[in-house]
């Protein structure tokens, strides 16, 4: 009874620690999580972002674009680096959403 008692203030005291870090999106209409057909408008969303690099990259280079490289995480959780869409070179970013950004 105790081990059920301490887990479940464990489980509490996580899901308040996650509710305060991860700011929630203002705009109600867009939905949590981007798909090919939805790009949040106030994209890049800063939060905790679970994506590895690798992760990041595929998610860009499906988006469309190529050669990817110098990707990094910064303060906000958000990867950035430098790829080319169409022949056009430019910065892109990706947040926890997954929302694509050319910058």
């Amino acid at each position: 009874m105790r081990f059920v008692l301490a887990g479940a203030i464990l489980v509490l005291a996580a899901s308040s620690a996650v509710a305060q870090t991860t700011p929630a999106n203002k705009d109600a209409h867009t939905p949590a999580v981007a798909t090919t057909n939805t790009v949040n408008p106030g994209a890049p969303v800063a939060g905790a972002n679970s994506f590895t690099e690798a992760q990041a990259k595929s998610r860009i280079e499906a988006a469309g674009y190529t050669g990817v490289s110098g990707l990094m995480k910064d303060k906000d959780g958000v990867w950035r680096g430098n790829a080319s869409k169409a022949g056009t070179a430019t910065t892109v970013s990706i947040d926890f959403q997954g929302n694509v950004v050319a910058n």
